[in-house]
């Protein structure tokens, strides 16, 4: 075999040296050094810690209060959701139907890891009107749906608390005059329990709050009201 020439060789076993000596020189010296302004940024990055690590217990979300109510008639405990993630994610419904008039309520919780990634989220979907006085972004949206000549008005309120973010549905259909909950129920009765849940996230550090509880005396696992033979928002 022909050797390779000399200045070529050294090259070669050269080249090991100089990647050493640069990463050295980084760890020693440069930028990923202990006491270099980058590194102390890069280390303060990674370990900045989570204003919120895990959603908190959600059927503990809403004051009985408010539950009675929103949802009258429904079951203070309150139906968890079914969600994959349950240290990020996490939900429950309260639903119930008293004489002719339908009413349904859930609230979830979502973490990110961190407020930058909760901003992004929360402008993903951006529709809906500015709401006041919950969070540090909220906004609503309200909508009237007809199915079968029967109405059914739903609110629902996003929020942004830190790298948190707060969804809550609430609504209702009146079965005997085919109407649904006023535009100024449906949204005072959503905001009421976005503060409660909020309340719920800033005030019990993901624990949840002693003096709340939630309730569900239908399925959980969609907001269609179908399960119980009621219509829903389309």
């Amino acid at each position: 075999m022909r050797s390779l020439p000399l200045p070529v060789t050294l090259a070669a076993r050269l080249v090991p040296v100089v990647v050493l000596a640069c990463a050295g020189w980084a760890y020693s010296s440069g930028p990923l050094a202990a006491g270099h302004p980058a590194a102390k940024a890069h280390a303060s990055a990674s370990a900045a810690p989570k204003t919120y690590a895990e959603p908190p217990a959600p059927c503990t979300a809403v004051t009985k209060a408010t539950i009675a109510k929103l949802v009258p008639g429904a079951k203070s405990a309150g139906k968890e959701l079914s969600v994959t993630h349950r240290d990020v994610r996490r939900g429950c419904a309260w639903s119930a139907l008293k004489g002719y008039d339908y009413r349904w309520l859930d609230v979830s919780y979502e973490i990110e890891d961190t407020e930058a990634a909760a901003k992004k989220a929360y402008a993903a979907d951006g529709t809906g009107e500015a709401a006041a006085g919950v969070g540090d972004q909220a906004r609503m949206t309200v909508k009237l749906t007809t199915k079968d000549k029967q109405q059914t008005r739903e609110a629902v309120v996003t929020v942004r608390a830190a790298n948190a973010l707060v969804t809550v549905t609430f609504n209702g259909s009146d079965f005997e005059s085919k109407g649904a909950p006023t535009e100024k129920e449906a949204r005072e009765g959503a905001l009421l329990a976005a503060q409660d849940a909020v309340a719920t996230l800033t005030g019990s550090g993901s624990s949840g709050s002693s003096g709340s509880s939630g309730s569900d005396s239908a399925g959980a696992n969609s907001k269609s009201p179908e399960a119980t033979g009621s219509p829903g928002p389309s």
